[in-house]
Formats: structure tokens, C-alpha cells, sequence
């Protein structure tokens, strides 16, 4: 299929444009809400936060979800200039209430933000936006759910929330799941499985489950020794900040050209 050039795509954005623009002077709620999009992300117009924004406030007073979600996020990151908390939460808590799962999610950040923290009611928000299926704040939910904040401490409901997001690919429920299972904390023991959701992990940019990854080549456990595939994990995970001593001795005993092979893969690196 032939791939359309730069200038047909501006063309059809300026057309998406004009029709939004057409059907907003109408009051469309949905209308402005793209052309607030369009602003923010200068698509066929000059981008332009503060038009962006205008459309959103428009759309949003007309109950639009994402225009809510939207105008949420602009004030409460400081778009256009200081943050605005308490505009910023108004609009975002409007979007949340009417069940979207990433207002949901900031409704929950924004609570465990707070000093002191209100871990029930960011339980509460995570285990909504969670229960949609949204990868973060089911991992959130496992955090607390394994220190008992905001819930009762429950290691096998840790287990499953982590298990969940670590499905949809989320890295750092990936380690959490995988380190459980490979020690049976919460859930049933089994290395083998464990180890793998620690690769899972590794290869999706995790330092943490690098240098655990790197731990198990060198050594031979669960998986073939491979000092290749040490050197690499174990350079990655030291780029990534997480050091070891062990593996710094381990591998300055290697032959040189073993090193270099490890190295060159390290730079080869592309997360999953």
C-alpha cells in the first residue's frame, strides 16, 4: 500500500480542521474537544496551548469526558505557567467520576501526593481505573495491597493485581510478579516461571530485573550459565543505576573477548 506523503496527511488534519471548526460554532461539545487536540498538538494549525485550552474549557462545560481530562492535565502539570491544583483537580475529578480509568489513576496519584498521604482514597481511585483493565494503577493497587496502605495487607491479592499488569506488559509489575513467584511469596513457588517474568521485565528496560537477570547467567541458576548474556544484563542494569559488586568482580575475571561480546550485545539493546 502506497504511504501517504506529509503533505496529504497536513491536508486531511486541515480538513479534519475546518469541519471541526464548522460543526463547534454549532456547539458541538465533541467539535471542540478536536480542536483543542489540534491546537495541543499543532496538527494543521500552529500549535497554540492557550487555544487549546480555550476549546477544552468549552467542551468540557458541556460535559465532554476528554476535554475534562484534558483541561485536568494542563492545569494540574502547569501548561501554561504555574500549576493550578485546585482547577486542575476539579476538572480531572469531573472526569474521573464519570468513570475514566486514567482520571482515575491521577485522582489516585494525586491522593497518594498528598502529606500525609490518603492511601483509602487512593486505594479507591487505583481499584477503579484497575478494574477497567488500566496497567498502572493495577500495579499501584499491588504495591499497596503488599504494604497494606489504604488496604488490608494481602500478599496473594498483591500477587494478582501485579500478575495482571505484568500480562499487559507492565515492567515493573513484571520484577514484582516475577520475584514472588520465583520465591513463592503469595503465590504458588516456581523459579523457572518466576525467571522468566524477570526477563520479561529485563528485556522491557527494568534495571532492577536486568541485574537480576544478570545474577542467574552468571551463576547458572534456572537458566544456562551464559557469561555473554551476564555482561550484558549486568551493563545495562549499571547504566540503568542499579550496580553490583558481585557481578563488577565476576566480570573483570572473564576473558576479554567474552567482555566485548557482552558489551556489544549491551549496545545492541533495544527494550521490548
Amino acid at each position: 500500500m502506497r504511504k501517504r506523503s506529509p503533505f496529504t496527511r497536513t491536508r486531511i488534519t486541515r480538513g479534519a480542521r475546518a469541519i471541526a471548526e464548522a460543526l463547534a460554532k454549532k456547539g458541538d461539545a465533541r467539535a471542540m474537544a478536536m480542536l483543542g487536540v489540534l491546537y495541543q498538538k499543532g496538527q494543521g494549525v500552529t500549535a497554540d496551548l492557550n487555544k487549546a485550552a480555550d476549546w477544552y474549557a468549552q467542551s468540557a462545560a458541556k460535559g465532554n469526558l476528554g476535554a475534562e481530562y484534558s483541561l485536568g492535565e494542563i492545569y494540574l502539570n502547569g501548561m501554561l505557567g504555574d500549576p493550578d491544583p485546585e482547577r486542575g483537580r476539579y476538572w480531572m475529578e469531573k472526569a474521573a467520576k464519570q468513570g475514566k480509568p486514567e482520571a482515575e489513576h491521577r485522582m489516585g496519584l494525586l491522593a497518594a501526593s498528598e502529606t500525609p498521604p490518603d492511601w483509602l482514597e487512593a486505594a479507591e481511585w487505583f481499584n477503579k481505573a484497575a478494574e477497567q483493565g488500566y496497567a498502572d494503577s493495577q500495579y499501584n493497587l499491588g504495591v499497596l495491597f503488599a504494604e497494606g496502605r489504604g488496604v488490608e495487607q494481602n500478599r496473594i491479592r498483591a500477587g494478582e493485581w501485579f500478575a495482571k499488569a505484568a500480562v499487559k506488559g507492565h515492567r515493573d509489575a513484571a520484577l514484582d510478579y516475577g520475584i514472588m513467584v520465583f520465591r513463592g511469596d503469595g503465590v504458588k513457588k516456581n523459579e523457572k516461571v518466576g525467571a522468566q517474568w524477570l526477563l520479561v521485565s529485563a528485556k522491557r528496560g527494568n534495571p532492577v530485573a536486568q541485574n537480576r537477570v544478570a545474577l542467574l547467567f552468571a551463576t547458572g541458576r534456572v537458566f544456562e550459565a551464559n557469561p555473554i548474556e551476564a555482561v550484558k544484563w549486568h551493563n545495562l542494569a549499571r547504566e540503568g543505576g542499579r550496580s553490583d559488586a558481585w557481578l563488577d568482580e565476576f566480570v573483570a575475571r572473564l576473558p576479554e573477548e567474552t567482555r566485548k561480546a557482552g558489551e556489544a550485545k549491551a549496545q545492541a539493546f533495544q527494550p521490548d
